[in-house]
């Protein structure tokens, strides 16, 4: 028999997916209606934590064109919230039906806790991939914050423990614990990668520089390349690189070869500028400098001592 604490900790809870068809018994589950309705724009709510967050505005010109010749052909899935319906799936049906000036759309009820909510809204986008790399890291985080009630870097903390051990990198037993479960079961269920595939490939996303994160998240560029182009230190040259990757939508290893190049070039102005700061102090330490050349030196010194704090 189960101890209290595992019928009434959410994160020991089993779900109901685990031996079943993944996406199909997520999407399937907690019915509360079997039959679509119709009902007012005005009582559905959108989500604030929706994984989905970016919208092409040229796909979603065509979804709104579709919408306005046909229809909303796929009902929304919602959950009953005070005042109305909040939208769990089907955000993007929502904003082409007020963009048409539909006034009663289509939807499904199911019971849902908010657990549920999380990865029926993040499935459902996946099983559609309507999630940008981006996002869906996001996603699969936040998902795992809700289950596990913890916040977004513990739940990366905890994703580093569990890959170190594995490695042999630390001798903690992190993967025996229930949390690393939860983990495991949680990549089960979405059916996408395993937990070693997204520590290794898509947690490094999170610490690209902002330009190259928004391009991604915007569907500018793949995200092999975006983390190609995050080599480059130099915040202008990876500007320069990350707008000719788009404009000429260059290959992955046209991608490389571009990153190489500049890695090559800085490190020649690397070295050819240390070579120039080892000569100046040769030639400063062995010349006699009047009171107002070494006053100026130690002026200089201290500027580029400033430079030089970490």
């Amino acid at each position: 028999m189960s101890s209290s604490k595992e019928r009434t900790n959410p994160i020991l809870t089993k779900h109901p997916l685990r031996h079943a068809s993944p996406i199909t018994a997520i999407l399937d589950s907690g019915r509360s209606s079997e039959s679509e309705v119709l009902v007012p724009l005005s009582e559905l709510r959108l989500r604030a934590d929706q994984p989905r967050r970016y919208f092409d505005p040229e796909a979603m010109r065509s979804f709104v064109a579709s919408v306005r010749s046909k229809g909303i052909l796929q009902p929304l899935l919602v959950r009953k919230v005070e005042g109305g319906y909040e939208i769990v799936a089907g955000e993007r049906r929502f904003r082409a039906a007020q963009e048409v000036g539909l006034t009663r759309v289509p939807i499904l009820v199911r019971d849902w806790s908010d657990e549920e909510v999380q990865l029926v809204a993040l499935v459902e986008n996946l099983q559609r991939e309507d999630l940008n790399p981006v996002e869906e890291t996001e996603g699969i985080i936040r998902l795992l914050s809700v289950k596990l009630e913890q916040s977004d870097e513990q739940v990366v903390s905890l994703l580093y423990r569990m890959e170190n051990e594995v490695k042999g990198k630390i001798t903690h037993n992190v993967m025996g614990n229930q949390e690393a479960k939860v983990v495991e079961e949680v990549f089960e269920a979405l059916s996408r990668q395993s937990w070693r595939s997204f520590v290794a490939n898509r947690l490094p996303l999170r610490n690209l520089p902002s330009d190259v994160l928004e391009a991604l998240r915007r569907g500018r560029i793949e995200y092999t390349k975006a983390r190609l182009i995050a080599k480059v230190a130099d915040p202008d040259e990876r500007s320069k690189l990350l707008e000719r990757a788009i404009s000429e939508n260059l290959s992955l290893n046209q991608l490389r070869k571009a990153v190489e190049n500049l890695s090559s070039t800085q490190q020649l102005a690397t070295q050819i500028f240390t070579r120039r700061l080892q000569t100046i102090g040769r030639v400063l330490g062995n010349r006699r400098l009047t009171e107002a050349q070494q006053a100026r030196v130690e002026a200089l010194l201290g500027e580029l001592e400033k430079i030089a704090e970490p």
